[in-house]
Parts: structure tokens; C-alpha cells; sequence
């Protein structure tokens, strides 16, 4: 999964901040965010924002360890959301088998690409950070003890580059104001009000201005919301720029500026709303050596038959896991007679299709992907139509391995170490890697490296990523050299390789990530997490989430997802 959407609402890092440091405690991540919260001014969030990110009630509160032998479950899906569900249902003893497209990699739209075989020079196609307040997401990297260090956010090194215009991103926004601003037609106050507070006018004053206990409902999904929280999701992101009485000249420039709020302009502002509601984007952190690292973590963790993860849990009452890998479901049955389900699927090993039946079933696709899935009969006419309506994003991303760090030469105040440069070019932004941030001062730019070379989304996305392999790779080079200010040409001997995704045409996903169109919170989201066929089949994945396109979403409702089938297993016994 794709999990950053909006750059930060303010653009440098705070003053005088809590160390960030490496593998940080419960408690530093804690103090982190609740230092956020207070310079935001929202420090009475705090303890709503852990609570609704905190991981559900723990599966083994619904029954006792190995109370469910016997009971087989068919997951449909690989992500974190499949293995998290399958993680926690074994606790119960489910015979659990696992069902997943993709026949050489672990992870879903967990992505970690590697370009060499020791795996030390790597990108991330697909998730890339995790946030402070991501506490599911943190409860499973504590859990398998998955060495962490800080993701650098901001920079004020990296470069903005709008109508031609290349500045530094300045923590005050002066070179922006001086050298951008003209660009655009502004009011008066407009033309002397730094971009970042700009933005924070027009996009953050609904949020502030709403009560805590109507802010806590947007990580809440419910059957009915407050009135003044749907009338705000009702509207795309442009439309609240608006009815805060921004110009036009100045919705321009914040869609260049910030390019990932331009981006998303007709999205629904809700998006934006659960990702600043909890300050995703203020402290984040990244896992060393890849972030594949967590879904392989819980995969291999699957397929042990002796587990060290399950404390306090006989191996005997473990239920038993199948992975079957490069299995694709086509069509999802449901038997009247003895109210069992059949999965129909092909195997890609043998080139055929089968199929088997269960008791109970969790589909852990994204809902772009069941569209293509035969369902007889039909689910719910709600669920359906969420089916077919609910929005998925097109990103894409593609890497430069590259022989030299050129983004880390020259003075300390030129090096760009950590960081994204924005720019309205289609490649929309550049990512530099962290990994030099906590070293010694000695200069490694000879080192090679990997580059985040374009990361962007929507129409952008379709656009670059429709280009053929070699003109796409040649046009990226060329605004690359644009941002930084370099002579056309200068890139070529330096990029060896690279790699493109290009999310909304990958196989089984056909998307980046669920991100809603105004009023689809109100129609859809209550519907997505309800059960089908009486209990019998049940929906986990970011989209099912409150936090979309983050791990955090995927793995919460995959926890979700196995404690509601868990009741309902244990109902049916009695």
C-alpha cells in the first residue's frame, strides 16, 4: 500500500522537539506525538487518537486458545491485512489456508525492491513510513522486535520548483514568497502570508474548529456521523479551499506548492481530515533494511510450525496455516444447503482452476480487485454498490539506483539528506533516503544510493506511467536534472537501473489505495466492515479501515476482521 498522501500542514520540523530516536519505546513515541498535539494547540487529541489507532481487544478475550479446531477459514488475500487476520486467528486454532496472486513476493502493496543480492540497496514501491501514532502498525513491529530508525520528512535543503522557478524549501517559505509568489495572482494578504500558513488556513481551520468529540469520529467508523463532520467530508479538498475564501490564484499556487493536495483536489476532504487529525506526517519512521520486513516477519511466523511469537500459547493449540501462493480466486459461492462457502480459484503452478470449501471466509482484497470476482448470489446491494463505487487511486513511483549520492554533494547547507522536493513537473516529487541522516559528518555521496525519482498520484500517475519503459525513464531523468538544477544530460551516466509501479495497472490490485470521493464516508464506509451471507464471510483491508492507505488501516481491520468472525464462530457453537 501507497501510505503518504498530504505533505505535512506545517512544512519545517519544530523547534526544540523530543530527540527522534532509533527503535523508539511506547513512551518516546508517545511524547513525540503529544508534543506535536500541543504545538498544533490539540493536545486534549492525545488520548482519543491512541485509543482509536490502538489494535482491537485481543482475539483470545472472545475464547479460549485452540477453542476453534477444525474450523476452517479461507482468507482471500496475502497482504497485511490477510496475514494479520490469519495471525490472529490462529490463536483460536482455525485451520486457516491463505489464498494469494502474487507468486514472487510476500507483502501486497508492501513493495521493498532490491536491486542487489545483499539487499543493501533498496527502494520502496509501495509503503515507505509509519507514523508516531500508528499503534497497531507499532504493536507489530514491537512484537517481532523490527529495528526502526527516523524517516526524514522535511528538509530545507530539498528544492521546490513551480513555473520554472527552482528555490530552496526554506523553513519560513521566503523563497517561495520572493521568487514564487509573483507567479500566481494573489490578494493582498495572500502575497504576504507565508504558503505553509496559507495552507493551514484553508485546510486545517475546519478541523480545528470542530469539537474533540466530533474530531475523534473521523477515526471512527460508524452508521451515522455528526452533521458537522459530514457536511465537511461532503466536500472535495478544492471546495474547502474555496468556502474559506482563498482565491483562485492562491488554490493554484497551494496545488503547486504542495502538489499532493493539488493532486487530490477532488477527493473528498475527509482523506486529508484522517491523516492531520492524528499529525501522520510530523514524526515518522521507516524500518531498516526494508519495510517488506513486517509482512515477511508475519508470513514466516505463519508457516512455523513451532512460532516464538505466540506467548503464553501451547504450539498444539495453534491453528494450522496453509499458504498457497499464485492461487487467484475467481468466484465466491455460498452453499444454501449446509450454509459452508467454496472459493473457486486457479493455480497458476498447474494451470488449473479448483476449489475448496470453508466455514467461514475473510476477503482481504482491495475492493478494486473483488470487482473482477464471480459472487453467487450477490452480497447486500449496499456492498455491492461500495463494490463498484467506492474510488482507488492511481500512483506511481519509480527508483534510480544510482552510482553516487549527487543529492548529498557540496556544503552542509546544500546537501539534501532525507527529505522530498516538490515540484509541478508530472513527477511531482523526489525522495531522498535517510539512512545517512545519524551518520558521522565524514561525506559519503561516492557511496550509491537509491532515489525516490517520482512519486505521484492520480492523473499525473496515468500520465507518466502510460509512457513506454524508455521514454518514461528518459522523461523522469530529465525533470530530475530540472529540480536540481542540473545540465540535461547529467543523470545518464550516473542512473544504472531503475524500477517503475505503476499501482492502478499492477495485477490484482489495479489501484494504489481507496482514497473516497465526497459523501462516500457517509454511504460507505459503515458498509464495507458488515458481513455478508449471515455471517459466513467477512472484509478486512485498508479500504476497511479509518486510516486509509496506510499499514496501519490493514492491519487493524485484518485484527478487526478476525475478532468479528471470532464471535460469530463462537454464537454459532452455542
Amino acid at each position: 500500500m501507497i501510505d503518504d498522501i498530504m505533505p505535512p500542514l506545517v512544512s519545517s520540523e519544530p523547534d526544540f522537539s523530543p530527540p527522534q530516536e532509533n527503535n523508539p519505546t511506547r513512551s518516546q513515541r508517545h511524547e513525540l506525538l503529544l508534543f506535536s498535539l500541543r504545538k498544533a494547540g490539540r493536545p486534549e487529541d492525545f488520548q482519543n487518537i491512541i485509543n482509536l489507532l490502538s489494535p482491537p481487544p485481543d482475539i483470545t478475550t472472545i475464547d479460549k486458545p485452540g477453542s476453534f479446531k477444525g474450523v476452517k477459514v479461507g482468507i482471500i488475500g496475502g497482504g497485511l491485512a490477510g496475514l494479520s487476520s490469519a495471525f490472529e486467528l490462529r490463536k483460536l486454532g482455525f485451520d486457516i489456508t491463505i489464498f494469494d496472486a502474487l507468486e514472487d513476493r510476500i507483502g501486497g502493496r508492501v513493495y521493498t525492491y532490491y536491486f542487489d543480492d545483499e539487499k543493501k540497496l533498496y527502494g520502496e514501491l509501495g509503503a515507505m513510513r509509519i507514523p508516531v501514532s500508528h499503534e497497531t502498525t507499532w504493536h507489530y513491529i514491537d512484537l517481532f522486535n523490527l529495528d526502526t530508525r527516523p524517516f526524514i520528512q522535511y528538509n530545507e535543503n530539498a528544492f521546490i520548483y513551480v513555473q520554472g522557478v527552482r528555490v530552496r524549501n526554506d523553513p519560513m517559505g521566503k523563497n517561495v514568497m520572493k521568487y514564487i509568489y509573483p507567479q500566481f495572482n494573489l490578494n493582498y494578504w495572500e502575497k504576504n502570508t507565508p504558503w505553509t500558513e496559507l495552507i493551514n488556513y484553508g485546510l486545517g481551520t475546519p478541523l480545528s474548529s470542530m469539537p474533540p468529540w466530533i474530531r475523534k469520529e473521523i477515526l471512527q467508523i460508524k452508521p451515522v456521523y455528526n452533521p458537522l463532520l459530514l457536511y465537511w467530508t461532503g466536500k472535495g479538498i478544492r471546495q474547502v479551499i474555496q468556502t474559506m475564501g482563498l482565491s483562485q490564484g492562491a488554490i493554484n499556487l497551494i496545488g503547486s506548492l504542495s502538489p499532493f493536495a493539488g493532486e487530490f483536489f477532488y477527493n473528498s476532504y475527509y482523506e486529508l481530515l484522517q491523516e492531520d487529525y492524528p499529525l501522520d506526517f510530523t514524526f515518522l519512521y521507516e524500518i531498516k533494511n526494508g519495510l517488506v520486513n513486517l509482512p515477511l516477519s508475519i508470513y514466516k511466523s505463519l508457516i512455523s510450525e513451532k512460532p516464538k511469537e505466540y506467548k503464553n500459547i501451547s504450539h498444539e493449540d495453534l491453528g494450522k496455516v496453509t499458504w498457497k501462493g499464485g492461487t487467484l480466486v475467481t468466484e465466491i459461492h455460498k452453499i444454501q444447503r449446509d450454509n459452508r462457502i467454496i472459493l473457486k480459484y486457479k493455480d497458476k503452478h498447474i494451470n488449473e482452476f479448483l476449489q475448496e470449501s470453508f466455514d467461514y471466509v475473510i476477503c482481504a482484497i482491495p475492493f478494486s480487485s473483488l470487482r473482477t470476482v464471480t459472487i453467487d448470489p450477490l452480497f447486500s446491494t449496499n456492498k455491492m454498490q461500495a463494490i463498484k463505487e467506492v474510488n482507488y487511486s492511481a500512483s506511481q513511483k519509480t527508483i534510480f539506483l544510482c552510482n553516487k549520492r549527487f543529492w548529498e554533494e557540496g556544503s552542509p547547507s546544500e546537501r539534501i539528506i532525507g527529505g522530498g522536493s516538490y515540484t509541478d513537473l508530472p513527477i511531482i516529487s523526489i525522495w531522498y533516503p535517510s539512512d545517512h541522516a545519524n551518520s558521522d559528518a565524514i561525506d559519503k555521496s561516492s557511496k550509491p544510493g537509491v532515489l525516490l525519482a517520482s512519486y505521484n498520484f492520480t492523473l499525473d500517475a496515468i500520465r507518466l506511467g502510460n509512457l513506454r519503459d524508455k521514454r518514461r525513464f528518459k522523461e523522469i531523468k530529465r525533470q530530475v536534472e530540472k529540480v536540481h538544477g542540473l545540465p540535461e544530460g547529467y543523470l545518464n551516466s550516473i542512473v544504472k537501473d531503475y524500477k517503475t509501479v505503476q499501482w492502478d495497472k499492477e495485477k490484482y490490485f489495479y489501484g494504489a489505495f481507496c482514497y473516497f470521493m465526497p459523501e462516500q464516508k457517509k454511504l460507505f464506509s459503515y458498509t464495507m466492515i458488515q458481513p455478508e451471507y449471515n455471517g459466513k464471510i467477512f472484509f478486512a483491508g485498508e479500504h476497511t479501515s479509518a486510516t486509509h492507505a496506510w499499514m496501519q488501516g490493514a492491519l487493524h481491520s485484518g485484527m478487526r476482521a478476525a475478532n468479528q468472525l471470532a464471535l460469530c464462530c463462537k454464537k454459532s457453537l452455542k
